[in-house]
């Protein structure tokens, strides 16, 4: 088990774990949502590959449509 900072927060999560891993952990839809990992944007499509390690810092931002 390895803590992370997300959105602020600190979250313990057992390693290895992918940022794919993560938001399935949390119950977010990986298509409506931007990653920042450690200050840097991750792409949809590195989501899967992307690995986690200890005391990384994420920002989670969800999509809303609206008008």
């Amino acid at each position: 088990m390895s803590q992370l900072t997300v959105n602020g927060k600190p979250l313990v999560l057992a390693l290895p774990a992918t940022v794919l891993d993560l938001l399935n952990h949390l119950a977010f839809d990986s298509s409506k949502v931007a990653i920042e990992l450690n200050g840097t944007i991750v792409p949809l499509a590195c989501f899967d590959a992307t690995e986690l390690n200890r005391n990384d810092r994420l920002e989670i931002v969800c999509f809303v449509g609206g008008g």
